[in-house]
């Protein structure tokens, strides 16, 4: 079947008044950034409804196949055109439903006329192409209430637009209507997800990941990597800013009780994101933690991590079973990347018996005999800072 666009249905958008506008151009640049390789497309925005189309077939079918990763759309359907003919509305009904498994289905026509000087009303129009169809078509039953295939037509003044499908979009808002927040992206399950939720509701997000070599390996960070093009892939270009940690990492092992390192290890975790968060001028501190679900994770342990700043901390997965956060993780593509057992800086130097419940005070003491701003402003300084989605290039263009 030949789709001449596609129309795309805001959901959440259409309610935001005034600001309507302003998402609804949000949108409209996160998709001409993600679909910058279909060189064709054409976007043409309204009020309620946004259209995408493109003179090339291969560039259609590539629009309806990604259009659901994209943050912002409700849903949206692929749409045929016709002239503002019954002979031709006739013809263009019969082809769509004829390209569906429509033997021993309902059907129903649902037409609109946009275009009020249409010599039909709008029963006739239903009744007319709804028998022509069902005619030509034999097999199909009508049914008015919830119809497994139901045509809907919309008779404009220049053209007859027809659909079926209503494919369900992402759903959220557009990404970078919300502003920018700094993920601490670890490589586990928990952190991509929480970008996942974070960018729904329009964040534009940047990761921050600490690298401990010898004691982390390269694939442990290629793993981080490839999460970050993963990840991008929902309509936003993200920074990965990799911290070198092992000097800060070490300090606080020689530094703070056995049992608190684990602590003191996410507290300078904190303290480098924040000065990282001020450069990019983010506006929070976004971590994968799930309340209980390790000893750094008790109410207790996140009130010391808090402590060292005053920027807000977001924690969208704080009251989900991991078996909720794999499920999102295995939709959204992540969970395979995720589970390869390269370990991160957390792990490695996993206390035996971590404090499940420090105190601030304690922390703050213990910390007090070294001085890790210096540390910190050096790994900051020494971060390396990678942008994905990374451009495809051609393996064999060296030796043209």
């Amino acid at each position: 079947m030949k789709w001449h666009e596609i129309l795309i249905r805001y959901g959440e958008i259409t309610t935001k008044g005034r600001n309507r506008k302003l998402f609804i151009n949000r949108l409209k640049e996160n998709l001409r950034y993600t679909f910058a390789d279909v060189p064709n497309l054409r976007i043409r925005s309204e009020r309620d409804r946004m259209y995408l189309s493109s003179n090339v077939d291969t560039e259609m079918e590539e629009l309806i196949k990604r259009l659901p990763h994209i943050f912002g759309i409700h849903s949206f359907s692929p749409v045929a055109q016709c002239e503002p003919t019954i002979e031709e509305m006739k013809k263009l009904a019969v082809e769509i439903v004829k390209d569906m498994n429509y033997q021993g289905k309902t059907f129903k026509v649902n037409a609109k006329r946009s275009f009020k000087k249409f010599p039909m009303d709008t029963y006739e129009l239903q009744r007319t192409l709804g028998s022509h169809v069902l005619s030509s078509l034999p097999g199909m039953t009508v049914q008015m209430k919830n119809p497994d295939i139901e045509l809907r037509v919309e008779v404009r003044e220049k053209a007859v637009y027809m659909m079926i499908d209503v494919i369900p979009g992402a759903g959220g808002l557009p990404i970078g209507s919300n502003g920018k927040a700094l993920l601490l992206l670890s490589g586990g399950i928990d952190s991509p997800v929480a970008a996942y939720y974070m960018m729904k509701r329009g964040v534009r997000v940047e990761a921050i990941h600490f690298f401990s070599p010898p004691f982390t390996s390269d694939q442990s960070l290629g793993k981080v990597k490839e999460l970050c093009e993963k990840i991008s892939r929902f309509g936003g270009k993200i920074r990965l800013h990799v911290i070198p940690f092992t000097e800060i990492q070490q300090k606080i092992q020689n530094s703070v009780p056995e049992n608190v390192t684990m602590t003191s290890t996410r507290r300078m975790m904190m303290k480098v994101a924040d000065v990282v968060r001020k450069e990019i001028d983010a506006k929070a501190i976004v971590t994968g933690e799930n309340l209980g679900q390790v000893a750094s994770q008790t109410l207790e342990s996140l009130a010391a991590i808090n402590a060292v700043t005053t920027t807000p901390i977001l924690r969208p997965l704080i009251t989900f079973d991991k078996l909720e956060i794999i499920e999102v993780a295995k939709k959204i593509g992540t969970y395979d990347i995720s589970i390869r057992p390269f370990e991160d800086c957390c792990t490695v130097f996993t206390p035996a018996n971590p404090k499940t419940k420090p105190r601030i005070d304690k922390m703050n003491y213990y910390e007090s005999f070294t001085d890790f701003d210096e540390l910190i402003e050096r790994a900051v300084k020494n971060r390396e800072i990678h942008t994905f989605p990374k451009k495809q290039t051609d393996e064999f263009l060296d030796f043209l």
